[in-house]
């Protein structure tokens, strides 16, 4: 059945959960809002939302280089205290995100950080590929907004599909970390250099290979 936006913004407030997570929960569970908080309990995400407000100043700064060095990827990411920070299981989750990075290329760590600019931009360029194809003008806008969240799901990290488990995404990935580990921990920053980037060069795919490594 289709899940209603008002809908996922109720779970949300009532369980602390992230906005993909209750769309999710509540297509599992066909709308039924308590069947779906359920779910997310038993998931461990509606816990994990309650670490949300706590501060987590640890954690570490991870490097993946991919093929000799043509892509490189640093990444931060905060826990709350030096002991997790040193686990093997936080520092395997930091090692997926990098190589995350570096195959999936993202752009923003979360839809937030996205400028307006940006954003206006891209919605004028998708309301004129839609008027191109033909579109009827009353429906060009609703189009533009579905679109403008595929853009969202391409370019923020939060929203991008797992390269090892392309189910579930990085918000999700994420959250079952909080609750497995049991503190807070934040994506804060990254940065992506591939080789000759914005030079003109013969056009190699390296996000392909990185991707069929991840999958390894």
């Amino acid at each position: 059945m289709a899940i209603n936006a008002a809908d996922v913004k109720t779970l949300r407030e009532r369980t602390g959960a992230g906005m993909l997570d209750c769309k999710k929960a509540l297509e599992e569970a066909n709308g039924d809002m308590t069947k779906a908080a359920e779910l997310l309990r038993e998931k461990g995400l509606a816990a994990a939302a309650k670490k949300g407000d706590r501060v987590a100043t640890e954690g570490i700064v991870e490097s993946y280089i991919h093929g000799g060095g043509r892509i490189g990827v640093l990444v931060e990411v905060n826990c709350e205290t030096d002991f997790v920070a040193k686990t093997d299981q936080f520092r395997a989750f930091v090692k997926d995100i990098a190589m995350q990075i570096a195959a999936a290329n993202p752009k923003y760590v979360a839809r937030e950080e996205v400028p307006q600019s940006d954003l206006d931009k891209e919605r004028e360029i998708l309301r004129n590929q839609a008027l191109n194809e033909g579109k009827p003008e009353k429906i060009v806008d609703k189009m533009v907004e579905g679109r403008i969240n595929k853009f969202y799901e391409e370019n923020c990290l939060m929203e991008q599909a797992f390269v090892k488990d392309p189910d579930k995404s990085i918000t999700t990935l994420l959250n079952e970390k909080i609750a497995a580990i049991g503190e807070k921990i934040s994506i804060r920053r990254f940065a992506r250099f591939e080789l000759g980037e914005g030079l003109e060069k013969k056009v190699d795919n390296f996000v392909e290979e990185v991707m069929a490594q991840a999958k390894l």
